[in-house]
């Protein structure tokens, strides 16, 4: 682990803890869950590179592969110049050690974008955000910002933050860089700080010296374009941006200009808010190893359900369809729902469901069981009655394991999707 920066704060007033956590070359890092011998490879992840594609785009690109300028955005045509495609034999396939092969090749793996699949991971992620914290906000599929203001203080907050990061890399497999801060603008900043696999905390008091030395276009809301007519008049830094005539701001980029003077001297009183009513609502639980015996795989179906749908009630929200997620190796996930002619709230029926479709998987090796109720209604109490089942199983996304093709749509270092969960 790096060595994790700590900047002191003189004012100890409380105030709100934000967390931002990002997880490291997101998409790279499912693929080499997938595929562990990826390990220490340059990985890029785009569409483009196969054979009789003649356009595309880089998703994303391990640490390795920006070691070779590889970038995301970049097209992949420039990218297969600067890291050639390395040709996979029977050996990688079976799963050689990449210690066995020439580490002086200068090529990398190409791996297509996998939607489905990341954002099974991603929901693993986001189950242990949940139970970390009261507000999660997720904003993208490999992002998101937790106020643990209830869940620890200042003093505390280095140790929350460190058995956040240890556990999603425990319990999921992939690496986050975590981000804290009073402020939204400044978590997100931290998060960036120590890339990868860091850890920042700026104390209220210490964010506007955090932020004073870092290149303008790091301020929340200055893209390149203000970037670039900021330096025109001199402005370089964050402090820069900080000190400077507001009103002249104003002048040039209008009500924005005076926005993201406030954002460079810390000041951000924006507080941490779940985008929307949620869509679904689910728990997984993983096994240590894979387990061939039903009776286990039963009995944590049925705890995941009671949980599932206590947290529903909890919530005050009814819900139309019940589904599973089963998880076999490798890392193969199977999902099946049932849906109800209408909005119920039913914990019996949750688990009667749930372990009725769970009978498909009788004879299977499972490493993972989830439970999800989704269609969700939180404003009509009115039941359906229970007569009315669709007695069809919906049959979503049989193997996330298998690679489905969906283009990027890039914004920063992997791409940005709303998540739905499973």
């Amino acid at each position: 682990m790096p060595e994790r920066a700590r900047l002191p704060g003189v004012d100890r007033r409380p105030e709100q803890v934000v967390c931002h956590v990002d997880m490291d070359c997101f998409y790279a890092a499912c693929e080499r869950l997938r595929e562990p011998q990826l390990r220490g490879e340059p990985v890029v992840v785009g569409m483009g590179y196969e054979d009789g594609d003649d356009h595309g785009a880089v998703a994303t690109a391990s640490y390795e592969a920006r070691a070779f300028g590889v970038e995301s955005a970049m097209a992949i045509s420039e990218a297969l110049e600067r890291l050639p495609r390395r040709a996979e034999t029977d050996g990688d396939a079976d799963g050689q050690d990449a210690s066995e092969r020439d580490s002086s090749e200068e090529t990398g793996y190409y791996r297509p974008v996998d939607m489905d699949y990341y954002e099974s991971v991603s929901e693993d992620v986001r189950a242990i955000l949940r139970d970390s914290a009261d507000v999660v906000r997720a904003v993208s599929i490999d992002e998101a910002y937790l106020d643990v203001t209830d869940r620890t203080d200042w003093d505390g907050v280095e140790g929350f933050a460190s058995d956040l990061k240890a556990r999603i890399e425990s319990a999921v497999g992939v690496v986050a860089s975590v981000g804290v801060a009073p402020t939204m603008s400044a978590a997100k900043i931290a998060s960036d700080a120590d890339k990868p696999d860091g850890l920042v905390v700026v104390e209220p008091g210490a964010v506007r010296e955090f932020l004073a030395p870092m290149d303008v276009e790091a301020v929340h809301n200055v893209g390149p374009v203000t970037a670039r007519e900021l330096r025109e008049t001199g402005i370089e830094t964050a402090g820069d941006l900080a000190e400077s005539d507001p009103d002249r701001l104003a002048d040039r980029f209008g009500e924005r200009g005076r926005e993201i003077y406030r954002f460079a001297r810390g000041e951000d009183a924006r507080e941490v808010t779940p985008r929307d009513d949620p869509k679904s609502f689910s728990r997984e639980s993983a096994f240590s190893e894979a387990v061939a015996d039903t009776d286990p795989v039963r009995e944590r179906v049925r705890t995941l359900a009671t949980a599932v749908a206590g947290r529903a009630r909890r919530e005050s929200a009814l819900y139309q369809t019940i589904g599973i997620k089963v998880v076999t190796p490798p890392y193969d996930v199977h999902t099946r729902a049932r849906s109800l002619s209408g909005p119920v709230d039913d914990p019996e029926l949750v688990e009667a469901i749930a372990t009725d479709l769970l009978a498909e998987f009788e004879d299977a090796r499972v490493r993972k069981v989830g439970v999800r109720v989704s269609k969700l209604s939180f404003t009509d109490r009115e039941q359906a009655s229970l007569d009315g089942f669709d007695d069809s199983d919906e049959r979503v996304g049989q193997k996330r394991g298998d690679r489905s093709h969906h283009p990027p749509d890039h914004t920063r270092d992997d791409c940005q999707l709303t998540l739905s969960d499973f």
